[in-house]
């Protein structure tokens, strides 16, 4: 089962800890951001979901230090994970194996970071314009599946002015602002 809770902003310390606050958040107060958590005890749960969000296909990515060619190659895509962006599609993410952390921006306060720990068995989806990123816990590893409406892509727009006079960041700003 997930846990989402305030991050504790520290920059000085490895982004992988927990970073935890200790102020623990509700599902229902993740939702109130647009993000959307289901466990699911097999794939055929999630095979459901696919199908009602109508998800057409898939991929699966094993994120460790034994995938990349080299300690330097893994690090560098770690940091990558980790610059806050947002997608023009939504993000979702069933995780198979290991565990890490979605940092979603609250929009509503905007230094704070909610983290969110997946583990084996959690799916979580991110709307479309929300700003995020993501890392692996200390035991550097997750295999997910990834699902896509359409040909399987990540397109990561950083953030920026630009990005925040996007009409999808518009439109999910719009969204939560309903709240």
């Amino acid at each position: 089962m997930v846990k989402v809770y305030i991050h504790d902003n520290k920059v000085d310390s490895d982004y992988r800890a927990p970073h935890n606050s200790g102020t623990e958040l509700s599902l229902d107060e993740l939702a109130k951001l647009g993000v959307i958590y289901k466990y699911c005890a097999n794939e055929e749960e999630v095979n459901e979901i696919a199908r009602q969000r109508e998800y057409k296909n898939r991929d699966v990515v094993n994120i460790c230090e034994g995938s990349f060619k080299s300690e330097a190659e893994f690090n560098e895509k770690l940091a990558t994970f980790y610059q806050e962006h947002l997608h023009e599609d939504e993000e979702i993410r069933y995780c198979l194996e290991g565990a890490g952390y979605f940092d979603v921006r609250d929009a509503s306060t905007p230094e704070n970071w909610i983290r969110c720990l997946v583990e084996s068995g959690d799916l979580l989806i991110l709307p479309p314009g929300i700003y995020h990123r993501f890392t692996l816990t200390t035991s550097n590893h997750i295999k997910a599946l990834r699902l896509f409406k359409d040909e399987p892509k990540w397109q990561a727009i950083n953030r920026s002015n630009q990005a925040d006079s996007l009409p999808v960041r518009k439109d999910y700003i719009a969204l939560i602002n309903q709240y």
